[in-house]
Parts: C-alpha cells; sequence; structure tokens
C-alpha cells in the first residue's frame, strides 16, 4: 500500500498487481482518471485496459468492454481514461443546452465557452463572443484530440488483429 497525501489529509492506494476481477487481471498502476486511481489490466480475451479501482472492486468493470456484465457501462473500452465508444458516437448529451458538444454559455464572462474532455481531463479551447467560433474552436479540437486518438486506436486494433 501507498500513502498519497493530499489537501489536509492521507489516503492509502491498496496495491491491487495481481487481483483477478471478473475477466480482468491488474498488471500495474496506470495514470489516474481524473482525480481516481487506476489500474492497467488484461483481459482474458488478450485485449489490455485501463480501469478506475472503485469500478473493479465494485465489479461495475469486469473485461476490456469484450463481456457484456449488464448494466450501464458494460461495453465501455477506456484507453488512457477515454471512452472510445462515446468517442465514436459523436452524440450530443441530452443535457446540452446549446444544441453543440462542447460548447456552452459562460454566464459569468457573457461569453460561449468551447472546452473538450479527452484523457480524463477537461481542457477550455476558449471564450468566444460569437457563438460560431467556438463551434468552430470545438470542431477543431475534436479533429486534433479525438478523431487522432479513433484512428490511431483503429490502426492498433487492427494491427493486433493481424498478429
Amino acid at each position: 500500500m501507498e500513502e498519497h497525501k493530499g489537501k489536509g489529509h492521507s489516503r492509502v492506494r491498496m496495491d491491487l498487481t495481481g487481483q483477478r476481477y471478473g475477466h480482468l487481471t491488474v498488471i500495474e498502476p496506470a495514470a489516474n482518471i481524473g482525480t481516481r486511481t487506476a489500474w492497467k489490466c488484461l483481459c482474458d480475451c488478450g485485449r489490455e485496459t485501463v480501469a478506475k479501482s472503485s469500478y473493479l472492486r465494485s465489479g461495475r468493470t469486469v473485461s476490456c468492454g469484450c463481456v457484456h456484465a449488464g448494466g450501464i457501462g458494460a461495453f465501455l473500452t477506456y484507453v488512457d481514461g477515454t471512452c472510445v465508444e462515446m468517442l465514436q458516437a459523436k452524440k450530443v448529451r441530452s443535457n446540452n443546452t446549446s444544441g453543440v458538444t462542447g460548447v456552452e454559455w459562460h454566464k459569468t464572462k457573457q461569453r460561449w465557452q468551447a472546452s473538450i474532455c479527452f484523457k480524463g481531463k477537461r481542457r477550455c479551447l476558449g471564450y468566444y463572443t460569437r457563438f460560431e467560433d467556438a463551434v468552430k474552436a470545438w470542431k477543431q479540437g475534436e479533429e486534433t484530440l479525438h478523431d487522432t486518438f479513433l484512428r490511431e486506436y483503429a490502426e492498433r486494433l487492427a494491427s493486433e488483429k493481424v498478429v
């Protein structure tokens, strides 16, 4: 166990290396997903994935996405804190008020804010007086981050199947 010190308190990180959770065997620590501890795991199907400790221990994540465990998130594949299926869907969430993913009205600044989530972090792409400029900034961020990531992920999967 490792001790992590944060804002006025410490917490102990359990070492899950070698533990099995469903079809996953924990290989080693991975970069955190946001503020959550994550682990690199090997699935029985042979693919590697990264999962949060809490998801492993609660049974929410039991495979790399190849096994349907029932419930929300059973088919989701996370790579470096990024959900592949959500990026592929390119769907506007039901709680979105602007009609464009990643663009929202920032009340305090009286500007449109463009932001994008990638690898477990939200990145601000800027504030704009014109809605169209915020949309353009988000689409550029989507191409640079999301679309490039998805192409590289697809290429990696294709090369793994060839081997």
